[in-house]
């Protein structure tokens, strides 16, 4: 008897560890499979789960395709996850870090509208740059950081490809563009005139018009709410969850 317990053990034994190999061997081509569809591991679980990170990094991909070798954000994947944290109970927090070069107009709006419209508290840090369809998506927040090299670049709406050399494309452009001036100017402190001013600067681009404005010139202006870092735009987050859940705490003790 004491044999066959013995056996008994040993055999436990080993197809625990065989389950233990395979589980090892299944975490490892999950940790490969990520890095070569998207360039990444597998980020460690968050020690507060109450907040979900969304990032928008490299172009931002709308109706076109870009060439394999850009670094997109993908206008497909970006809205599911928003949908999630409107509708998952347990996220409290959006915290949008960006790092973009613009992209599609009509897609990197979408995105801003969305993040805008969102029941729950949210804060955007511009890290590296927030250029071009990036300055909607960063002002899109409740609140607003810039580390203090980042930049953000402002100019006019661009078309690529054959244009159509007829007043209705001017006319189709000039609503985009009063699309995007307009977000702007309603979810952050900038006036309209100053906005379209540093649109249209003509002194400082070579080979265009604009204007780039690098941390504590953004927040100047009122692009931007605060110059920051990642443990400014947590802090600032954690207390707009905070108060929210003190109002819904006053509602339902007044109902």
């Amino acid at each position: 008897m004491e044999q066959l317990a013995g056996i008994k053990a040993a055999l436990q034994r080993s197809v625990t560890s065989s389950e233990y190999a395979e589980n090892e061997q299944g975490a490892e081509e999950n940790v490969a499979q990520n890095i070569e569809a998207l360039g990444t591991t597998e980020p460690p679980t968050a020690p507060d789960p109450r907040i979900h990170c969304l990032s928008i990094i490299g172009q931002v991909e709308g109706h076109v395709v870009l060439p394999p070798q850009n670094k997109t954000t993908k206008y497909e994947h970006v809205i599911p996850q928003l949908v999630a944290i409107e509708q998952n109970d347990d996220i409290e927090g959006l915290l949008l870090i960006l790092n973009t070069v613009g992209g599609d107009v009509e897609a990197g709006l979408a995105i801003a509208e969305m993040v805008a419209s969102l029941s729950k508290p949210t804060v955007s840090l511009v890290l590296g740059g927030g250029h071009s369809i990036g300055v909607p998506i960063a002002v899109s927040a409740d609140y607003s950081f810039i580390a203090e090299t980042a930049s953000m670049t402002i100019h006019p709406i661009r078309l690529t490809g054959m244009v159509i050399g007829v007043p209705q494309s001017f006319e189709y452009l000039e609503r985009m563009q009063e699309r995007v001036t307009q977000f702007v100017v309603r979810h952050s402190r900038i006036q309209e005139s100053v906005f379209r001013d540093l649109m249209l600067n003509t002194g400082e681009m070579a080979r265009d018009i604009g204007t780039t404005v690098v941390g504590k010139d953004a927040v100047k202006y009122g692009l931007v709410d605060a110059v920051g870092g990642l443990g400014d735009a947590l802090r600032k987050l954690n207390s707009l969850m905070a108060s929210k859940s003190e109002v819904s705490e006053q509602k339902g003790m007044v109902q």
